[in-house]
């Protein structure tokens, strides 16, 4: 199947997505259909944090404003909405961290290199899935769990598109069985993963992400409190 999605026009799908579901979220927490819409959001961007990680020019540069942004919309939880919850740009975050373990590890094809990445699989897990059950009765949890941090990593993988499809495929199935419900409509998504044709697009819109998603939390945020 040939694509004619564009990486840009698949991140604005998934913006339109996302509002869908936060809006149903804190608008129309009765309304299912719209939190069932939203599952299609989360595995296209992680598809396209993989394809990122893949073709950026500067990893450091990409990691540092994927955590900073993630901080940014931190203090926004904590002081607009008294909560601890990581919001999913930690998720990705941490995702990029695992990917850049993998690639260094690949590269340096080192003992050394090896342990850190497993240290630091068994560090994520316990951030993702002890961590919240620890802290009992605190809001601190990370979005997606597990199997949300490890979904780019595992779309990073393969090389090939149909590959890449597979394990998106794999990773979704895996995070359903995690959190079962409505989760499984999130292999919807693959559809519009399918179209996608490997190039970016002719918009520049290396930024729009970054300025909509702690905008549009906080202008949903005040129509909530405004009603």
């Amino acid at each position: 199947m040939k694509g004619f999605l564009t990486g840009n026009q698949l991140k604005i799908i998934a913006l339109i997505l996302m509002t869908v579901d936060h809006v149903g979220q804190e608008l129309f927490p009765d309304q299912l259909i719209f939190r069932i819409i939203g599952r299609l959001a989360f595995p296209i961007f992680a598809y396209m944090i993989a394809e990122g990680c893949t073709y950026t020019k500067n990893k450091k540069r990409y990691l540092g404003l994927m955590a900073g942004l993630a901080l940014v919309c931190q203090l926004v939880y904590f002081i607009v909405m008294d909560s601890l919850y990581q919001c999913v740009l930690v998720t990705f975050s941490l995702s990029i961290c695992l990917i850049y373990l993998v690639d260094d590890t690949v590269k340096k094809r080192s003992g050394m290199g090896i342990v850190l990445l497993c240290l630091s699989l068994i560090g994520v897990f316990y951030l993702t899935e002890l961590l919240p059950k620890i802290l009992t009765g605190s809001t601190f949890r990370i979005d997606y769990d597990f199997w949300g941090v490890m979904l780019p990593v595992l779309i990073y993988l393969p090389k090939t598109k149909w590959g890449k499809l597979a394990m998106a495929a794999l990773g979704l199935i895996l995070l359903s069985l995690s959190f079962g419900s409505i989760q499984w409509y999130s292999l919807v998504s693959l559809l519009f993963l399918a179209l996608y044709n490997g190039k970016r697009g002719p918009w520049k819109m290396k930024y729009l992400f970054y300025v909509y998603y702690p905008l549009h939390l906080i202008v949903i945020h005040l129509i909530v409190r405004c009603f």
